[in-house]
């Protein structure tokens, strides 16, 4: 197994899980069964983003990295790669709690379209 190809792939995947989180609640709007899936996952990254915490995905990539004899970085996933691409240099404890908050509002606005729009059906059915 290449450790550098699945150093790749866990970028991938973690990459995948976050637009999953950030973009979720729209699946849900067309597949109501989503809920169930990306809830959970959307906690997860609200308690990341407001918690400061460092998902496990990230040292397990570098891990591999390390072990593909590629350098390893510091900081987490969102440092690494993506602040590059979106944010001005270095990533701040604001910008992190702002990110948790419009991860929370927006998707919290999304769901609650969802259960008014089911509230709506169940008295209707009544």
């Amino acid at each position: 197994m290449n450790p550098s190809l699945v150093a790749d792939g866990l970028v991938l995947l973690h990459a995948l899980f976050i637009a999953f989180v950030a973009l979720g609640g729209l699946l849900a709007l067309r597949w109501p069964a989503v809920a169930y899936l990306h809830l959970p996952c959307l906690f997860w990254g609200i308690a990341i983003e407001l918690g400061g915490f460092v998902c496990p995905l990230t040292p397990l990539e570098i891990q591999w990295r390390l072990a593909a004899g590629e350098g390893g970085y510091n900081g987490g996933f969102i440092d690494h790669y993506i602040v590059p691409l979106i944010y001005p240099p270095g990533l701040t404890r604001g910008t992190q709690i702002l990110l948790g908050l419009a991860l929370l509002t927006g998707n919290g606005l999304i769901y609650g379209y969802l259960r008014r729009k089911r509230s709506r059906r169940s008295s209707r059915r009544r």
